[in-house]
């Protein structure tokens, strides 16, 4: 250090640069954020870089957040890392990865044209994610598979979203009852995943019989349903929000039920009792840090990691009864509220 930087008490010296690339879709991101504890814990003077599609939802403990852009690339591709983390098998990805400099590539690289695991610690999660039979006999969560893929053993590092909790946003909400947060949608592309209306509708009167009041989430796709949902149950629709603001609407809950979608991970970060229902994905797949119900159908997907529903006999969400979402709300209220 030179003459101006001698008596400096607040210069943290870097001993090591990682590039953590994961693009997306948000609540993926959200669940990666795990992994900052353990490589903050391993590498305590470590630079951070995070390449993603949704900045606003990164920790600020990362030291340099980069959007998606020509610019963030431009730079990336200028500089050196001592390790590259590609969690993602997107061609883009997987080719930012092979092009950046570093000493060692973890995850994803781009090899002949195709994403391609980097080495050996990455085979598992490529092998889940591109075969159907090995996803189907997989036993581990997603985040054990993603911190095996970086060299560590998942201990239980709970998700990173505790900054957006407290933003104050007014909500008028009766909080001397337990809040009841109904996540309707699933984007438009994985239908499969869809509940039908009516046992939405049967849900929340369920709930308001038993004394819980009952908040209707959603986004702009959801927007007509849960007003409807409202009309006919009495449910409180507060309307859809950006990003942060649906968050702290999420904290104002005691309890979600929720398909798997960004709720879902926003929940969990916030550590909110969560009723997640579940059909086409490998139930090993999700941490729910014994905090959570999982909820599936009476008769089991044909359809699996399918966006539409190829099954031409039954339709599997509709053997999911609203009694059961039901009784898995009731029992975690009342293991949360001991």
């Amino acid at each position: 250090m030179d003459e101006h930087g001698a008596d400096c008490t607040h210069y943290d010296p870097t001993d090591r640069r990682i590039l953590l690339i994961k693009l997306g879709a948000i609540g993926d991101v959200i669940r990666t954020t795990p992994l900052l504890r353990k490589l903050k814990e391993t590498h305590p003077r470590a630079r951070i870089t995070w390449l993603t599609h949704t900045p606003e939802v990164i920790p600020p403990i990362v030291d340099d957040i980069l959007p998606w852009t020509l610019q963030s690339l431009v730079t990336l591709r200028s500089m050196h890392f001592d390790v590259v983390i590609n969690l993602d098998k997107d061609r883009e990805a997987c080719a930012l990865a092979t092009q950046v400099s570093s000493d060692r590539k973890q995850g994803f690289i781009l090899r002949d044209g195709l994403p391609a695991p980097a080495d050996e610690a990455a085979e598992h999660k490529f092998h889940t994610g591109v075969f159907d039979d090995v996803g189907r006999a997989n036993t581990k969560s997603y985040l054990q598979e993603m911190f095996e893929i970086c060299g560590f053993r998942f201990g239980g590092e709970r998700y990173m979203l505790d900054s957006f909790s407290s933003r104050g946003y007014l909500w008028k909400l009766n909080k001397k009852k337990p809040i009841v947060g109904l996540n309707t949608g699933c984007g438009e592309r994985w239908i499969s995943r869809l509940w039908d209306d009516h046992n939405w509708t049967a849900l929340a009167k369920g709930l308001k019989n038993k004394g819980y009041t009952v908040v209707l989430l959603g986004g702009e796709q959801e927007h007509a349903k849960n007003k409807k949902f409202a009309s006919r149950t009495g449910a409180i629709y507060p309307g859809h929000f950006p990003l942060p603001q649906f968050i702290n609407l999420v904290d104002q809950c005691s309890l979600v039920v929720t398909g798997v979608t960004m709720a879902l991970h926003i929940s969990i970060g916030l550590g909110k009792p969560t009723v997640l229902l579940n059909n086409i994905f490998n139930r090993h797949e999700f941490e729910m840090y014994g905090n959570g119900a999982l909820v599936e159908p009476d008769r089991p997907c044909q359809c699996f990691y399918q966006p539409t529903c190829t099954n031409s006999q039954y339709r599997c969400m509709e053997h999911l009864p609203a009694s059961r979402v039901l009784e898995a709300c009731v029992g975690l209220l009342k293991t949360s509220a001991q």
